[in-house]
């Protein structure tokens, strides 16, 4: 079944009793169930080692699950894969930009392959590399750019077909505070101006917006859902800094 569920508006991502083992050895992820909603920006926390990862590796197909669903934008990701991967932007931690292509020959290869007709993929093109503020790199080689803006040009790549949900795996690491900081702004600007549903996963709480819906993770399960302020009050602490240590030492101990 492909056809896209009708009805009310469909969440753009949901978990639902998630596991996944690497081998024989102890679940890396265990039951992990939790709901990003449509036009939303739901923050994944978690230390290293916590799971993210592989959960990402999940929620974009790159590893398989036996137990347990993800859909994305109401498509089942095992029965429909290409209309959920369709649905979805991804940023990986790691870079995969071709450092030896200029900004838009990456773009134009990504546009290809997503399928995108050549006159539309040049608008796209040229519409996200203005709105990220790296039009004037195009024709730079990706080695030649910083960090950041290897980032940005990641973002524009991942928006090109115009996905429901845009889904980033710690895309702030080995940035600088600046270039991190504008990172976090923009995708939240996207999240608002587009109605565009954001997967942030990270392991910096200064990352975590107040208004963000928030899924702290650790050792391979979900210790609490919701937004900083009701696990502040659920955890009896002060801040989130305190409530995020007592929940992942309680999943230590």
């Amino acid at each position: 079944m492909s056809a896209r569920p009708a009805g009310a508006e469909v969440d753009a991502l949901v978990v639902e009793g998630v596991s996944f083992a690497y081998g024989r050895g102890r679940r890396a992820l265990d039951e992990v169930s939790f709901r990003v909603p449509a036009g939303s920006f739901t923050a994944l926390l978690g230390p290293n080692g916590a799971g993210k990862t592989t959960l990402m590796s999940l929620v974009t197909r790159l590893f398989h699950s036996r137990g347990g669903s993800i859909t994305v934008s109401g498509f089942d990701l095992r029965r429909a894969s290409r209309a959920a991967l369709a649905a979805m932007g991804v940023v990986f931690q790691r870079l995969t930009l071709d450092l030896d292509l200029s900004v838009q020959q990456n773009l134009r290869y990504a546009a290809s392959l997503q399928g995108l007709p050549s006159r539309r993929a040049e608008a796209r093109i040229a519409e996200e590399l203005e709105r990220l503020g790296v039009a004037d790199r195009s024709r730079a080689l990706v080695r030649t750019l910083s960090g950041g803006l290897r980032r940005r040009v990641e973002l524009a790549r991942a928006l090109l077909h115009q996905p429901r949900l845009l889904v980033l795996d710690e895309p702030t690491v080995g940035l600088d505070i600046d270039s991190r900081r504008a990172i976090v702004e923009h995708v939240h600007r996207l999240c608002r101006e587009r109605d565009l549903a954001v997967l942030w996963t990270t392991h910096l709480i200064d990352e975590v917006w107040p208004d963000a819906q928030l899924v702290i993770l650790a050792d391979g399960r979900v210790r609490a859902v919701g937004r900083s302020e009701a696990i502040q009050a659920q955890s009896r602490c002060a801040n989130l800094a305190d409530a995020y240590k007592q929940l992942t030492t309680v999943a230590k101990a």
